[in-house]
């Protein structure tokens, strides 16, 4: 039987290269669903590639359009937040992939947890706004959760057969981004055009400027926590401009093991899919010779200061990373639309910390209305 799987945004860049793997892997997965947020041509287009059960189109308003672009096919289209966590319930699935950006990425994340889903995770808002929660409700519902971030893709890896050495240490590579070397000064004044281009990665345009911001590295830091039981102190954020190490874990004894690979997102998304067995791939190979040498700097948190906010929110605990990724979705968007400075984008994140309500001991509402107050806050301080 093939596996049936389920996309949560099936047209970002996760999406599109899960349905290459998918189709490189036919004779083993399936898509069942299909989900985008607006664009309706190319989830059209990927409904009649690849034939799933159902699609959602999370706009409402872009429901008709999306109807009538499949209705000589049996396809059964939905729309709406509601659907996105209605679909994530049917019983033949086997995997959701969840490949949303942002907090919008949360309530079908649970809601496919409750109905017994394996969650293969690339949304890190899952985990960096409700993290607690979501591992109680994984060890209650025994559900897996199969990183898909190349880095915890690379440390999943590196902790396989090591069930019973604990982890002194996670390293977790940055590229640095397009800004690594850049001064004060510098950063001041760069744009998003510039921001955009990111040496190494293809990304969508919300996590290329957390990239560029270091805040994407500050996320993964907090979902590290989560996903592998550690505390903050034990994570340690390592700038790799080379890409070519996705990350590492370091034991009691001393020994360092490391995941090394070029830069594609479908082999940690396939490795979800087949865990624990590796496919064969075409994938493009790592060629040591070529890539020469090999550097490693420490992060400078007086530039990047996201990253220390990152680190911050998580030894504070509650819902303050929910805060700090709310925030950090409204100052985004503003800088993509020229509303506000690369460097005002974590002035503007500190000062929501200070303003939002900090609960200890959130529950899911909690987390809704901590998300709903921040994105306020944050709005009025740009």
């Amino acid at each position: 039987m093939k596996k049936q799987i389920a996309i949560l945004g099936s047209t970002g860049s996760i999406g599109t290269q899960a349905l290459q793997v998918i189709e490189e892997q036919h004779e083993l997965y399936e898509v069942y669903a299909l989900t985008a947020n607006n664009r309706v041509e190319l989830l059209a287009e990927q409904a009649r590639r690849f034939h799933p059960e159902v699609v959602v189109i999370a706009n409402p308003a872009k429901y008709q359009q999306l109807k009538e672009a499949l209705a000589d096919l049996p396809i059964k289209v939905y729309a709406g937040a509601d659907a996105l966590c209605q679909v994530v319930e049917a019983g033949p699935i086997d995997i959701v992939l969840t490949a949303m950006v942002g907090f919008a990425g949360l309530p079908p994340t649970i809601s496919a947890i409750r109905a017994g889903k394996a969650i293969a995770l690339a949304n890190k808002e899952t985990l960096v706004v409700a993290g607690e929660l979501i591992n109680a409700l994984a060890q209650e519902y025994r559900v897996p959760i199969l990183p898909v971030d190349s880095e915890h893709s690379a440390i999943f890896q590196c902790l396989a057969g090591e069930d019973q050495n604990p982890i002194e240490k996670i390293l977790l590579t940055a590229s640095g981004g397009p800004f690594r070397t850049c001064t004060l000064e510098q950063l001041a004044h760069v744009t998003k055009t510039q921001a955009l281009k990111h040496p190494n990665w293809d990304m969508g345009a919300k996590i290329t400027i957390d990239s560029a911001t270091l805040m994407n590295k500050g996320f993964e830091v907090i979902e590290a926590k989560w996903l592998f039981g550690v505390r903050p102190e034990q994570i340690e954020v390592v700038v790799h401009p080379q890409s070519v190490i996705h990350s590492a874990v370091q034991f009691q004894d001393g020994a360092i093991k490391a995941q090394l690979g070029v830069p594609d997102m479908r082999l940690p998304i396939q490795y979800a899919f087949s865990y624990p067995k590796r496919l064969k791939a075409s994938f493009d190979r790592c060629d040591l010779f070529s890539i020469g040498n090999l550097t490693f700097e420490k992060p400078d948190t007086n530039r990047f200061r996201c990253l220390a906010l990152a680190f911050e929110s998580l030894k504070r605990g509650g819902n303050m990373s929910c805060i700090v990724n709310a925030a950090n979705e409204i100052v985004n968007r503003a800088f993509l639309e020229d509303r506000v400075a690369f460097l005002r984008m974590a002035e503007i994140i500190e000062e929501t910390m200070t303003k939002v309500a900090f609960i200890q001991k959130p529950t899911y509402e909690d987390y809704l209305a901590t998300d709903a107050e921040a994105r306020r806050v944050a709005e009025s301080l740009i």
